[in-house]
């Protein structure tokens, strides 16, 4: 018989313990599956600490405990998403994003819109920051006090899980924010950790003085300049801690094997409420390393997939999203079935803004044919805008084989979103410019950086088109709600004292009301926007090409149509085709002659030939089934 090596004599030790503690059988079977893999990735991450391996047992006991208190219409989603593990890359998704409070008041309005959310065909809820923070700026809710008290202007624990459960009995997924970086300065945590209380000395990055923020900060990047130089603040008795963000949002200390046990707890504890997804923020900077930016680091991928190894442990059905606004390449790199599940695709998001400014699809089209590909059972969320600014994320090497030069093409782009530049339809507004770097950011909702709020007769196209591209190009589609009925900025954030320094504010509107009572009117651009997207999501969700992620890039020979395949399994194709230009465009014969040239229009619902060319008008997007010669 062959010795077993420490590692698997560890391993043998805690499922010994587990059997008697009494753990039933599916949740061993999950631990025989899992545990090893845990148990390696605790090796690589707290290896040199003598409290790795008790920290392993402690956490692995914590998954056992929340097991068994998980509920059992629970535990039966868990068996169903175990079953049909591609349950997300369905053509029947769709994701809506809102803020509880300005979208419906409280929790019991989020209930009482499900309707209205069955009406547009949503399965994937995405309420934004909804648990306990400090009043006033609290970086919209990112600055969490709490994991497990809901902010008692919204509601309580008990409605959330109530409202999960009615989601979840309507075919809709509740996924919340998991904001894992940091705490807010007001978190029991923080506050134990100033105070020097035993056990959470170590949950954060403190320093008696400036030796080693200064340390870090020499090879660190500002994030919020507005709010703080460097990384780091000061507390009041004189010390520095780890700020990477607001100056209220303490970054945690990932090097403790306690912290990873606590956050483990809480993701634990959301699962158990009936959170299908967890959308988890910040992830390239969980990990710091002296001499580094800090971001990206290789501990960060373990850190996901440990926390995703115990969660497969007790709460099987649960996804992680990755939100990584970084360089492409680095976003791909937590997409995978052991680390974030599905991810923002901020690259595609970006380069559809750059498409409709420049009038010009190549950089788009370049994205989709390199940087659009993921690993089997993975998606991208596909998105035109969300909560947060838009950054020009692309990547400075793809733009010059085009000849374009990334920094004075993202000033270009900066200055086209806030209005600056001629030619500009766009009605957005500046987030955290920075004068010594030039760097800035753009914030706007979609109809607004869209041209609607203008007045330019190009506008309601531009929101269609944008939508049509995120809806068609695989993945899960997601919006933000109020979009749908063309809402527009809000700048009374200016004089709300909570709001008024930061500018994303104006694309957080409060629910449209008229908007929403004008979508059934063809006379207001509430109406015909509504009609329109709701037409593509409809569409959408009987075309089973949509399905999955894969993508095959097709060539108009036109630099301002993108286009690209959706392969079927029936030996059909859905092309896809986006003239991002302000004039119509004919796509020749010759373009299409690898097609057969009987086809169906899906957006009109009719047979068209490809035999003489097609022509599609500015800002148009066709959907064609076709066939390959």
């Amino acid at each position: 018989m062959t010795p077993l090596s420490p590692g698997s004599r560890d391993v043998a030790r805690i499922l010994s313990d587990l059997t008697t503690s009494g753990a039933d059988r599916e949740f061993l079977a999950n631990a025989e599956l899992h545990l090893p893999r845990l148990h390696e990735l605790f090796v690589q991450l707290y290896g040199d600490r003598p409290d790795g391996l008790e920290r392993l047992a402690s956490v692995v006991d914590l998954a056992r405990r929340s097991w068994s208190e998980r509920p059992p219409a629970l535990k039966a989603l868990d068996r169903d998403r175990e079953s049909t593990p591609d349950w997300f890359e369905s053509e029947r998704m769709l994701g809506g994003v809102c803020y509880v409070d300005r979208y419906a008041g409280r929790l019991s309005g989020i209930r009482e819109s499900i309707p209205y959310f069955r009406e547009l065909g949503l399965t994937y809820l995405h309420l934004m920051p909804l648990f306990e923070s400090p009043e006033g700026n609290s970086d919209g809710g990112y600055a969490v006090s709490s994991y497990r008290r809901v902010n008692p202007a919204l509601g309580t624990m008990k409605e959330l899980a109530e409202l999960a459960a009615d989601l979840r009995r309507a075919g809709i997924s509740l996924v919340v924010d998991f904001i894992f970086n940091h705490t807010s300065n007001e978190h029991e945590w923080a506050q134990k950790a100033v105070d020097g209380a035993s056990g959470f000395e170590d949950f954060y990055l403190i320093f008696p003085d400036r030796e080693m923020p200064d340390a870090y900060e020499r090879t660190t990047r500002e994030i919020f300049p507005d709010d703080h130089p460097g990384s780091f603040v000061q507390l009041d008795d004189g010390r520095w801690i780890w700020a990477t963000f607001y100056h209220f949002q303490w970054d945690l200390n990932y090097a403790n094997p306690a912290v990873f046990e606590a956050m483990a707890g809480e993701m634990l504890f959301l699962a158990n409420q009936g959170v299908e997804i967890l959308r988890m923020d910040a992830v390239a900077f969980i990990w710091k390393r002296l001499g580094t930016t800090c971001e990206s680091l290789p501990e960060a991928h373990l850190l996901l997939q440990a926390f995703n190894a115990v969660l497969r442990m007790a709460a099987p059905g649960l996804l992680f999203k990755s939100e990584a606004i970084v360089h492409p390449d680095e976003v791909v790199s937590y997409i995978s079935p052991e680390e974030c599940q599905i991810s923002y695709n901020p690259l595609q998001m970006a380069l559809t803004w750059e498409a409709l400014a420049t009038r010009d699809g190549r950089l788009l089209q370049q994205a989709l044919e390199r940087r659009h590909a993921l690993p089997e059972g993975t998606a991208w969320v596909n998105y035109v805008r969300s909560h947060d600014d838009i950054g020009w994320t692309f990547a400075d090497e793809d733009a010059a084989e085009l000849g374009i030069e990334g920094y004075p093409h993202r000033r270009f782009l900066n200055d086209f979103y806030v209005g600056r530049a001629e030619g500009t339809f766009a009605r957005g507004v500046p987030f955290q410019e920075n004068p010594r770097t030039g760097d800035a950011r753009v914030t706007g909702t979609t109809a607004s950086l869209a041209g609607i709020e203008a007045g330019d007769a190009g506008g309601e196209d531009r929101v269609v088109l944008a939508h049509a591209l995120a809806l068609s190009s695989g993945g899960i589609p997601l919006l933000y709600l109020g979009d749908e009925v063309a809402q527009l900025n809000d700048y009374g954030y200016r004089d709300r004292a909570d709001e008024a320094g930061d500018s994303r504010w104006v694309h957080r509107p409060f629910r449209p009301a008229q908007e929403y009572a004008d979508r059934t009117d063809a006379g207001t651009p509430a109406g015909r926007v509504f009609a329109r997207l709701s037409r593509l999501i409809d569409v959408r969700r009987s075309t089973p090409e949509f399905a999955g992620n894969e993508l095959i890039p097709f060539d108009a020979h036109h630099d301002a149509v993108v286009g690209f395949l959706r392969p079927g399994l029936a030996g059909s194709s859905v092309l896809v085709l986006a003239n991002v230009g302000d004039h119509a465009v004919h796509i020749a014969a010759l373009t299409l002659s690898g097609l057969a040239p009987d086809a169906v229009d899906l957006i009109e619902g009719a047979h068209i030939s490809l035999r003489p060319g097609r022509t599609l008008p500015a800002h148009g997007v066709a959907w064609w089934r076709v066939a390959l010669r």
